[in-house]
């Protein structure tokens, strides 16, 4: 295994108990990379987070410079962080939230420097009760230091922040969906176009939506140059990313790794990373990019953590989550239970999501508890081209947003890779693992 040793770039201070704190966060350089940033020109500091070519965070994988150069010709209104982390088993915007919120504040005001936009809302996700508390507290002690508010640091630059609780919908974490519910109505994404929040956006205006790690990068690299962050990986992937590894690992957590020189096996087997599967099991599956992402087996287990090397691969790095299984695992019922929770999450607005989901979930829960037929395999393919037609990937849409299309990954994958355990279940009416 070949790891390397990059920079902490986001959770330098995590080994800090007090790293929530104002005065943990001055004495480690806080508030520093504002101070350079105020002294440069808006258009400068945009131009620092171009050359670091900072992939958004939070799923599509979209450079947060060139978002945010769409709309230089045409002023921003609002800048919006989606803190609404809602991807089962993803976890590391909650970490950032709850540990270092002083680094999102920052990064937060720097953007709405380069942006020069006066009104920013940072929207997280309401059953994060910690995450929200220590969040505000970060903001209120930033107003009282002069990081946030009038006159910025004597600078000129006055911006207001405010941190609005979402109600937990998963729904809510797309960012039209998202617009809709900070407008005081039901989470139902928009359809784009019109409707993309660079030209018609929260209340209407220029709006430019970013991911909470996404902007939890911006102090360094405006501290230390976009050219050393674009140093740190490879080809389009650039810098560290965070990678929350759940499953069947000795040591799930959160990891902070340089992009592409790092491996799926490098974090899910390193000592000092995940550790390995326990109990001597075997890897049977993993899934690299949220449950929304197709799975991949053991033969691509060592594939760089890449967006454009896992996208050729066949699915996504996505939210950042990685999820493995051992070969004790039930993938029908691993499968079924994805679906659920995306039956029970589909806002209802488009029908092949409303129903398919539903529909879905029947049939996979019929085949998990022993009363499954075998031609409940085609129909579920058959249900599943309905919603996402060809069943490739990136899926083809027949939805507003991609909660439909993201429903037939763990389906598809489970019945390809595993489809004589399907036909057990079907033939001995239950899961051989029980």
């Amino acid at each position: 295994m070949a790891i390397t040793d990059p920079p902490k770039i986001i959770t330098g201070r995590l080994g800090h108990a007090d790293s929530h704190t104002l005065d943990r966060y001055l004495a480690t350089g806080g508030y520093e990379g504002l101070r350079k940033a105020l002294a440069m020109t808006p258009e400068a500091v945009a131009q620092e987070v171009d050359t670091a070519s900072l992939l958004g965070r939070g799923g599509a994988g979209f450079p947060a410079g060139r978002k945010w150069a769409m709309l230089r010709k045409s002023p921003v209104t609002y800048l919006v962080v989606n803190g609404d982390e809602s991807e089962p088993a993803t976890f590391k915007d909650h970490l950032l939230l709850e540990r270092d919120p002083h680094q999102l504040v920052e990064g937060v005001v720097i953007a709405a420097y380069a942006l020069q936009v006066s009104q920013v809302f940072i929207f997280v996700r309401g059953e994060f009760a910690l995450g929200l508390e220590r969040v505000q507290a970060a903001l209120n002690d930033a107003y009282s230091h002069g990081a946030v508010g009038r006159d910025i640091f004597g600078s000129g630059f006055s911006v207001d922040v405010v941190v609005h609780p979402g109600a937990g919908a998963y729904i809510c974490g797309e960012e039209t969906a998202l617009l809709e519910s900070l407008e005081g109505k039901r989470g139902f994404p928009r359809i784009k176009p019109p409707f993309f929040p660079a030209a018609i956006g929260l209340y209407g205006e220029p709006t430019v939506v970013n991911n909470v790690e996404t902007m939890s990068n911006l102090p360094w690299i405006v501290t230390n140059g976009g050219a050393a962050f674009a140093a740190l990986g490879q080809g389009r992937s650039t810098g560290t990313r965070l990678f929350a590894l759940a499953g069947h690992v000795a040591n799930p957590g959160v990891y902070e790794l340089e992009m592409v020189k790092t491996t799926f096996n490098d974090l899910i087997n390193a000592p000092v990373l995940g550790g390995g599967i326990p109990h001597g099991r075997g890897l049977k599956a993993f899934i690299p990019g949220g449950v929304s992402a197709p799975w991949f087996g053991p033969d691509q287990i060592d594939l760089p953590l890449g967006q454009d090397e896992v996208a050729a691969a066949g699915s996504m790095l996505g939210s950042g989550s990685i999820v493995v299984m051992d070969d004790h695992t039930c993938v029908v019922r691993a499968a079924w239970r994805i679906t659920k929770f995306f039956s029970r999450e589909s806002c209802g607005q488009c029908t092949p999501c409303r129903e398919g989901s539903g529909w879905l979930e029947k049939i996979m829960e019929r085949i998990e508890t022993g009363h499954g037929r075998e031609q409940d395999l085609d129909l579920l393919l058959d249900a599943c081209d309905n919603i996402a037609p060809g069943l490739t990937w990136p899926p083809q849409q027949t939805t507003i947003c991609v909660l439909g299309p993201s429903i037939p990954s763990s389906i598809g994958s489970a019945i390809e890779m595993f489809r004589d355990e399907f036909l057990v279940h079907i033939k001995e009416g239950g899961c051989p693992y029980e």
